[in-house]
């Protein structure tokens, strides 16, 4: 026994680095008295392996710490994007909200305008009549010239020559304007329309004796206009509807320099203008002619 722990000494200070459980190995093993050559191979070929292992576990832990750290990283990354999906959700949800509104209001709009639509083609149409008529009860003064005939995009127009309704210098009907109003007003009177009697002139001064009764060319346009005004009041065409109004001579639609340019100058319009709360546009928008 003395002779086994004097050689086992170099041995138990190389085996102080190796796990408790080889050195429990080798101390079973001098125990029994019985350590041999391929024992102490087996048991440094066991702390090698244990070492390994070891070391092995140890990279396999940090490893497993990495791959934790970069899970977190992920989960901090995946959390915000999460956040970044919900606020953008929120967002989807609001202008689905305005879209919806949105509709709504278009649908709406679109309804009312198909029955405005809806209206002004019933409106066109009986304009179209209307015009049609017109022209066919004053075929001989369209025809020569002496009267004619505009379908407006919102209503019509009738110019007629002062010359086939008053006496020179008179704001007196004649016979032959009375029978072509009369006419006139028979199609006018079941529109729904404004009618407005516009009273035109050309630029010559009235004469002196007309001038002590209508100063200017304004009073004596405006005094034809009322009368037309109040001739379609008794065929029957409502007052509230009628409105009789003076240019004077400042709306000419031909040369002053000329007979034939003044005498077309001269001249009464009768304009059918929708009422101001159909929300149409006034009576002189662009027209395309309608004469014959």
């Amino acid at each position: 026994m003395k002779r086994f722990g004097t050689r086992s000494r170099p041995l138990l200070r190389s085996l102080q680095r190796v796990p408790l459980a080889v050195l429990g190995l080798v101390f079973g093993l001098g125990l029994t008295g019985c350590v041999t050559q391929g024992s102490h191979q087996e048991v440094v070929a066991e702390r090698d392996r244990l070492q390994s292992e070891t070391t092995r576990l140890r990279e396999r832990v940090s490893l497993l710490e990495t791959s934790n750290e970069s899970l977190d990283s992920e989960r901090a990354e995946l959390l915000d994007q999460l956040e970044d999906l919900r606020l953008a959700r929120t967002r989807l949800e609001e202008d689905v909200g305005t879209l919806r509104d949105t509709k709504e209001t278009l649908s709406q709009s679109l309804a009312e305008r198909e029955r405005e639509l809806a209206a002004r083609t019933q409106e066109v149409g009986h304009l179209r009549g209307t015009y049609d008529k017109l022209v066919q009860e004053l075929e001989a003064e369209v025809a020569s010239g002496q009267i004619q005939i505009e379908q407006l995009r919102e209503g019509l127009r009738v110019n007629v020559a002062q010359e086939i309704l008053f006496p020179v210098g008179s704001a007196n009907l004649d016979r032959k304007g009375v029978s072509v109003l009369k006419r006139v007003s028979a199609q006018l009177a079941g529109l729904p329309h404004r009618i407005e009697v516009q009273g035109h002139s050309d630029n010559v001064p009235v004469s002196a004796n007309l001038a002590r009764r209508y100063p200017s060319n304004w009073e004596l346009a405006g005094a034809r206009a009322a009368s037309v005004v109040r001739l379609f009041t008794e065929a029957g065409v409502a007052g509230a509807r009628l409105q009789a109004t003076s240019y004077g001579e400042f709306h000419p639609v031909a040369s002053n320099t000329t007979a034939k340019g003044r005498a077309r100058n001269r001249r009464i319009e009768i304009r059918l203008v929708p009422e101001p709360d159909a929300g149409a546009k006034t009576a002189g928008s662009e027209s395309r002619p309608k004469q014959r």
